[in-house]
């Protein structure tokens, strides 16, 4: 009898044990799906000391290499020079810098292609103003040629950067988008080079997002170089082109009408017949 109730005492000390640890880890899941602790998981940084460490060595290198180039350029007026924000700010530096590109084209060009593909590198927000300032101080040819090797150059940078820091970062920003991105990547890995330019062509995902998802989905460099070069050469003519009439020019929307984004998805359409028709094929 003294077993059988030392057995019954012992079952029923377990049971409220049980009972504390599920009472325990049920309210840790209210406190992880708290607002305060969804809050502190989503500020909390992505990347690691070592990532960190790597990427801000990376800029370091960068920012050096610009600052030498920044020695070496002939006097000028430094205090009116900033990266411009506006119409109105482009509208200045333009005039302030037409002599200066005429008086001294290589070493201009060398320091505008410099400042610009440090921007797109890490992914510092105004390349369309200097898209369309190669416009205005060179013209469309020149400046397309100026404009698409730049943002191409800059993308191919930003791409290996992304290959070494970008996986928890864009993990973290777009995590929803980049599943959507890599199930759309697994469809079209026969035809991924027409995928790709239909991207760049349209406005479909943001350019920056490109950069960084593209190393994630092991989308080889080749197939990313080529897409990027051909691809931003149509909306790149645009901007370009705009750049000659920035008098006429009131915002950056204006930019980007329903005409021309028809005329860019009309264009990015093209680039995925190929893969529509292989489709068909197989469903016949």
């Amino acid at each position: 009898m003294a077993s059988t109730r030392n057995l019954v005492g012992e079952t029923a000390a377990g049971n409220e044990r049980g009972k504390v640890l599920v009472m325990r880890d049920e309210e840790k899941a209210e406190e992880d799906d708290s607002p305060s602790a969804k809050r502190s998981k989503f500020e909390r940084f992505p990347l690691t000391r070592w990532e960190l460490a790597a990427a801000l060595g990376v800029f370091f290198v960068f920012s050096t290499g610009l600052f030498c180039i920044y020695l070496i350029m002939p006097a000028a007026d430094y205090g009116k020079l900033k990266l411009p924000r506006t119409i109105s700010d482009l509208r200045s530096l333009k005039d302030n810098l037409a002599t200066y590109a005429s008086e001294y084209p290589a070493q201009f060009i060398l320091g505008y292609c410099s400042t610009y593909i440090f921007m797109q590198t890490f992914m510092i927000p105004g390349t369309i103003f200097m898209s369309l300032l190669a416009g205005a101080l060179f013209g469309v040819v020149r400046g397309l040629f100026l404009v698409v090797f730049n943002a191409t150059a800059g993308a191919s940078s930003c791409f290996f950067l992304s290959k070494l820091i970008g996986r928890p970062l864009v993990n973290w920003l777009w995590p929803e988008k980049l599943r959507i991105f890599q199930s759309e990547i697994a469809k079209r890995k026969e035809k991924l080079l027409n995928y790709m330019l239909f991207l760049r062509i349209t406005p479909t995902l943001p350019n920056l997002f490109i950069n960084l998802a593209s190393p994630i989905m092991d989308i080889p460099f080749h197939i990313f170089f080529l897409a990027t070069l051909l691809g931003l050469i149509p909306a790149s003519y645009i901007t370009v082109k705009a750049g000659l009439a920035l008098g006429d020019l009131k915002s950056i929307k204006d930019l980007y009408d329903f005409k021309t984004l028809s005329v860019l998805f009309l264009i990015g359409s093209i680039s995925i017949v190929p893969t529509l028709l292989k489709r068909k094929r197989i469903y016949e």
